[in-house]
């Protein structure tokens, strides 16, 4: 292999090394959450292993978070559709608070005293903070036959997702666009048509406004002479009648 050669393989691995470097780092694991629920008629337990996944979209991420075990259960069947879940997902690290993630119905009859399969729930993140983040199972709510049952981690689970993030602080650089509504600013041409010999001094379009009060100044001038010619022309027609008076 000759030197050039070889020179462009190193050349490109050290390349992939930095693609891989920079890439966003995102770190999953299969968490086991001891669910506590408050059902309808007494309480139950349930332990679930769950993940939590994160897809980007944007300048946000699509989480998904799936039950990989049933978490509670109904004296009697649930039919298609009678089962609504939801839960909360806690934001740690770089980012605070919690989000919502929301998924369909059961799609098929869940049987009397059965687990109840989650579906997988999913929702959108968007970062408001830059750095490492993470996120953990919170509450599970289930809604069926107009029943409510509300199951709590406890104790608290590990973290299941860390993601490094960056805020989407772009938006309001963007924003900054308004900076460029400064260009009323510019429109301030009362100060650079007080010193049109300031106006020099500007850039390119200042030197167009330093024009145009020059051009003001022709017209004014031009009015003032005219104003002089009218005043001689009324002043000799005066004298010329008086003069013919006096004849």
């Amino acid at each position: 292999m000759s030197r050039t050669r070889a020179g462009f393989v190193v050349a490109g691995i050290a390349a992939g090394a930095v693609v891989m470097t920079g890439a966003p780092a995102a770190q999953a694991a299969t968490v086991n959450v001891n669910y506590h629920c408050k059902t309808p008629i007494g309480d139950k337990s349930a332990v679930s292993p769950i993940d939590i996944t994160a897809t980007p979209s944007g300048s946000s991420y699509r989480l998904k978070m799936t039950f990989q075990k049933g978490v509670s259960s109904s004296p009697i069947e649930l039919g298609k559709g009678a089962m609504n879940p939801h839960a909360t997902i806690l934001l740690g690290g770089a980012d605070s608070g919690s989000l919502t993630v929301t998924g369909p119905s059961n799609p098929a009859p869940i049987p009397a005293n059965t687990p109840i399969k989650i579906t997988d729930l999913s929702g959108t993140y968007t970062p408001k903070a830059s750095g490492k983040v993470t996120f953990t199972p919170g509450v599970l709510t289930i809604l069926a036959l107009g029943t409510t049952t509300t199951c709590t981690a406890d104790p608290k689970p590990g973290v299941s997702l860390t993601l490094t993030v960056k805020a989407a602080g772009g938006s309001s650089g963007s924003g900054g666009s308004s900076g460029s509504g400064g260009s009323s600013g510019s429109g301030g041409t009362t100060n650079s048509g007080g010193s049109s010999g300031s106006g020099g001094t500007s850039g390119g379009s200042s030197g167009n406004l330093a024009q145009t009060g020059s051009d003001d100044g022709v017209v004014a001038l031009g009015t003032l002479g005219g104003t002089v010619l009218l005043f001689g022309a009324g002043g000799a027609l005066w004298l010329t009648r008086r003069t013919r008076r006096r004849v």
